[in-house]
This record gives C-alpha cells, sequence and structure tokens, in this order.
C-alpha cells in the first residue's frame, strides 16, 4: 500500500503543474480583460473640467436724484440756453407767457407720450415732422418735459408709464448725453373739478406719483412744479388760470420763477 501511494505523486504533481502552465499562457494572451465599469470610466478621467461661465450684465440704469428736485439760490437765464422744452399746449403757454426768451421749444395742442413718434405736427423746411424728430435734430444739453394732461383718460396708468419711458429712451438714444427733466402735471382749478370729467386733481395727483417713479427708475430729474401752482384747496387758483386748465402769464411767471430755483445739473 505504500508503495502504491508513492507511485501516484508524479502524476498529482503533472496535473498540478498542468494547471499552471495553461493559466500563464491565458494572462499572457490577454484574456483577463477589464470590466466594462472600468472601461467606461476611463474617458471620463481624461475631459477637462469646462471653463467657468462669465455673465456680462447689462448697464446699469444711470443714477439719478433720490426724491424731487430740491430748492437751489435761482439761476440765470442762460441756464436755459441749452434747454429744449417739450409738451403739449401748457408748453406753448409757458413759451408765449413767461417771459423766457431762452431754449428751444417744441409742443403741440392735445400732444401725448405716444403722438410725439408719428404725429406731423413740427413745421420744418421740408415739411411736417413728429415732435421727437424734431428735438433729435436739436443741440441741447437738458431736456423739460411735461406731458400727462392729454393722458389722463387712458385706461391703464401703466400704458402711460411704458409709453413715457419710450419718449425718454429716445431722447436717449439721439442724445446719449442729455439731461432730462420729469415735470409734474400741473393741477386744474376748481371750476374745472365741477365738470365731474377725467381731468381732475385726484387723477393728476396718481399720473404724478407714476412721473417720479417713473423718473427715479430711470435716472431722470423729477421737478414737481404743481406744488407752487397748487392753492390750499388743492386746485389751480382761479386768478392763475384762463379756463381751467391753461395757465396765464402769471401763472406762467411762477412756473418760470420754480424751475430757476430748481435747476438741475
Amino acid at each position: 500500500m505504500e508503495e502504491e501511494g508513492r507511485s501516484r505523486w508524479p502524476s498529482v504533481l503533472v496535473v498540478v503543474l498542468a494547471i499552471v502552465v495553461l493559466l500563464t499562457s491565458a494572462s499572457s494572451r490577454g484574456m483577463a480583460v477589464s470590466s466594462p465599469d472600468e472601461a467606461a470610466l476611463r474617458p471620463a478621467l481624461a475631459v477637462k473640467a469646462p471653463r467657468p461661465v462669465v455673465i456680462i450684465e447689462d448697464d446699469p440704469v444711470p443714477a439719478g436724484p433720490s426724491g424731487p428736485v430740491k430748492e437751489s439760490e435761482p439761476v440765470s437765464d442762460e441756464y436755459f440756453d441749452d434747454v429744449a422744452f417739450l409738451g403739449d399746449s401748457r408748453t406753448e403757454g409757458f413759451y408765449l407767457y413767461s417771459g423766457l426768451r431762452h431754449g428751444m421749444y417744441y409742443y403741440a395742442v392735445g400732444a401725448t407720450v405716444e403722438s410725439v413718434f408719428t404725429k406731423k405736427v413740427w413745421v420744418m423746411p421740408e415739411g411736417k415732422i413728429p415732435l421727437l424728430d424734431a428735438v433729435a435734430q436739436a443741440e441741447l444739453g437738458k431736456v423739460y418735459i411735461m406731458f400727462g394732461v392729454n393722458e389722463l383718460g387712458w385706461t391703464k396708468t401703466d400704458d402711460f408709464k411704458d409709453q413715457y419711458r419710450k419718449v425718454i429712451e429716445r431722447l436717449r438714444e439721439d442724445h446719449p448725453e442729455v439731461q432730462i427733466v420729469l415735470q409734474s402735471i400741473l393741477p386744474v382749478s376748481a371750476k374745472q373739478e365741477e365738470k365731474k370729467t377725467y381731468v381732475n386733481n385726484e387723477r393728476i395727483a396718481v399720473y404724478n406719483d407714476v412721473i417720479e417713479a417713473l423718473a427715479a427708475e430711470t435716472g431722470c430729474y423729477f421737478v414737481n412744479v404743481a406744488e407752487v401752482l397748487t392753492g390750499p384747496d388743492g386746485c389751480l387758483p382761479a386768478d392763475l388760470n384762463f379756463d381751467g386748465i391753461h395757465l396765464n402769464p402769471e401763472g406762467c411767471r411762477i412756473w418760470l420763477h420754480y424751475l430757476r430755483t430748481h435747476a438741475v445739473g
């Protein structure tokens, strides 16, 4: 029995050696393949991290004064040499009756923040053109605007505000360095109030809040002329107007004095 057991050892060794040879041969032929997960990870390791994205913001709205322009020492009439007054029939009255003979005047009866773009009312050698087209041809440093009384019947104040903003944008497009002054809408008389129309002081007060807010949002100046032309009853005094809406010479002179003592820039 002992002899027989010893005779089996060579056979066992042969088998073990054969297995070792087979494993070594398989390894040398590349049979040990990486797992699919490992292969999938390799391309990702070679990808560079993306560069950070730089967001360029639009130019900020130009900063304007906080609140209405405050009272200051009166300026001389030469201050108005580079001023363009833009507005409706009330601006026409200012031109006719204030006594100021400096500056430029662009106005039309019934003008609104909408009609100034398209309605051909301003006479030029080549024919009539819209008010904003006329202002675009002027050399100016400041523009004083008064609109709103003809828009009081508009259904939404947002429409008025949005359209007024377009006027401001157009002026800056034509004159990038211009200083823009938004004037408050002037009050109407007690007699006009009695007519119970949309042209009333309550409605005007709402629109003036809109104008002041728009001035702050767009970096314009807001000059509250209405405060000096409003009587104790909240109305335009009877001795300062012709028809309850349009100022007479005395009213226009008060308006001018207010502008002289509330200069901008």
